[in-house]
Parts: C-alpha cells; structure tokens; sequence
C-alpha cells in the first residue's frame, strides 16, 4: 500500500494550495464573462492542451495544425500517427468535459476512457483499453533512435492489475474520508500512475486527461479555460526530474513525495496565473474596444483567424471601415497580421 504517512506539508505546499484554492473562490467572480467569452477562452485552452500534451510525447504538429485538424474530426480518417493521437485526445477532453459528473473514478472507466484515447491509433488497437501484457520501461535513446539505457523500471504486467487496484481504492478511500487537501491526493495519484505505467502506450496523455478529470470533480471549475498541459511541456525536463526522483523512491519505506508535489503544485499556480492574465486582458479589451473591432477580436479568438471576408459577413460594415478597425487592431497588439493581397488573415496575438 502507499505510505503517505512521509508526506510533509512544507509552507511552500501550503502557500501554493492556498494560491490555487483562493482563484477556486473566486473563479466564479473572475469569470464572470459573456457566455461567448468563455466559449472561445476554452477554444483556445483546448487546443493548447491537446497540442502540448502529444508534443511532450513526441507528436510534432502546432497548435495551428492541431486546430485545422479539429475543424475537420468529422472525417474520421487520419494519415499520421501524430494526427491519430490528437484525434483521440480531442475526443477524450470532450469527453471529460461534457460528461465529467457521469465518470466515476475507477479502474473500468479508467481503461474505457484509455480506449477513447487511442481510437485512430492503428497500432494500438490490440491492446487500447487493456493493461499492459509487456514490459514498458521508460527507456532514453540516442540521435539516431537506438536505445542506450533504461532511465526507469515500470511496473511488471504480472503486478500491474494489483497495484492499479490499491491505488484507484486509495484515491476513492481518501477523497471519501476528506481529511487529505484534494490536490495533494491528485498529485499522489498521478506520480503513482505513471510509476506503475499500466498500459502499453498513452500512460502519459492519459495521466494528464485524468488530472483534469480529478481537478473538475474536486471543484475547479476553472480547469477547462487554461491548459495545464502547456505549462508542462514549457517545464518538461522539470516534469520529467521531479516524475523521476518521486518515482524511485514510492516502493521504499520513504518515500519522497516532494520533488513531484511542488512540481505539480507550482504547475496549477501557473495555470492560475495565466488564466488570471487572460481574464483581465479580456476585461480591459471589452472596456476599451468599439463594439466592431470588439466582434472582430472575438470571432478571431473563437475560429482561430478572420478574413476581410468573414469581417464584412460578420459586421455588415465597409470594406474601408474594417481596414480601419483591423489595422487598429494590430497596432494595438489585439491581432497579428499574416500574408498579403487578398490572401491577408489575422489572428489573436
């Protein structure tokens, strides 16, 4: 079982839950925005989510292919490997986020929610939603792809069925007693996750799908509108040393639950902040814009770009009027201005 019983909570551990748990108070008030604001802030999120947590994996595809990609899901057929994995991502975090009340925490749902994950994977298909059947260990390999070293022993597939079902009895008996703060048993469960390594493939997007799982169903509400995952990939070799000097020592009679705790604590409180300064950019871009350019702003925050085209459908305005509003736009750094001729676009700065 986990000894958590070594767990110290330091002032820094306190000082960052506190940070973390007053924007949750207060999200309800910071928030507080048109229902179309909010629309487009969780567009943006969704898609830095999704591109950043395939790129920490290896996936080589922008953010701005990751959102011509989601424009067209409808197509269900998919060339890349990279394009499958973020076709099961996206599919996975509407999942969560449109049925998270309905997903109760267990190992079923656990492996159904793996098997959305890797839907389009052509090569996982034998195992998606299965626990792993060989072993997986995280491995490092030079330039050129060859295998030089295993960097950490994963769980055996012989053991993995057991300790999968301690650890989601764990998380359900503490969330169920109360007495443990509810980041700090997400953290836990994450660390362990990822030490136990249970399926073949996608144990690393899946670890991230989950905490945002647990994070909603803990209360904050927030989530949805700031991507965690782009903290983490700016942070990976960060991520990766405190996942790494966690790990090793889970199986001892101490286990040092510090290194991934502050990580994962300091990664939330950058979330924080980053929705912050969005919320209040949001604020100051509705105070201070006309009604035009503010149409303009937020139909190039929700598709991603806009046109003269899509501004004159939009707005009804003149073309000579809209060359106005847009070039205001991009000086005032609200916009940036792509291509020439016709073929100009603009999007969000």
């Amino acid at each position: 079982m986990l000894r958590v019983d070594t767990l110290r909570i330091t002032p820094q551990i306190l000082s960052l839950i506190a940070r973390i748990d007053e924007f949750k108070g207060a999200w309800r008030a910071l928030g507080a925005l048109a229902p179309d604001r909010l629309s487009a802030l969780r567009r943006v999120a969704t898609i830095e989510s999704i591109g950043s947590s395939t790129r920490i994996e290896g996936s080589r595809l922008s953010d701005r292919e990751v959102e011509r990609l989601l424009s067209n899901l409808a197509i269900r057929s998919f060339e890349t490997r990279d394009e499958q994995e973020v076709a099961g991502y996206a599919e996975l975090m509407d999942r969560v986020f449109g049925s998270w009340q309905d997903i109760p925490f267990s190992e079923n749902h656990i492996k159904q929610l793996h098997q959305i994950l890797l839907r389009h994977s052509e090569k996982d298909s034998r195992h998606r939603g299965q626990y792993k059947t060989h072993s997986n260990s995280v491995a490092a390999f030079d330039e050129s792809g060859v295998q030089i070293g295993v960097v950490f022993e994963t769980a055996t597939p012989f053991d993995t069925p057991r300790l999968m079902s301690e650890l989601v009895a764990w998380v359900n008996d503490e969330r169920e007693k109360g007495q443990l703060h509810p980041l700090l048993i997400i953290a836990i469960f994450v660390v362990v996750f990822l030490e136990i390594h249970p399926f073949q493939d996608g144990n690393g997007r899946l670890s991230r799908v989950l905490t945002t799982l647990l994070l909603i169903q803990a209360g904050y509400a927030y989530v949805p509108y700031s991507s965690l995952e782009s903290v983490i990939e700016l942070n990976k070799e960060a991520y990766y040393l405190a996942l790494r000097r966690t790990q090793g020592s889970i199986r001892t009679n101490a286990p040092d639950w510090q290194p991934w705790l502050v990580f994962f604590l300091q990664s939330l409180a950058e979330q924080v902040r980053r929705l912050e300064k969005k919320i209040e950019r949001e604020r100051i871009v509705l105070a201070a814009l006309p009604d035009l350019s503010l149409q303009i702003v937020e139909f190039a925050r929700e598709h991603g770009r806009i046109t003269m085209g899509d501004a004159m459908k939009l707005t009804g305005a003149s073309r000579n009027t809209l060359k106005v509003h847009l070039r205001n736009l991009v000086e005032r750094g609200h916009l940036s201005l792509h291509g020439s001729g016709r073929g100009v676009w603009y999007e969000i700065r």
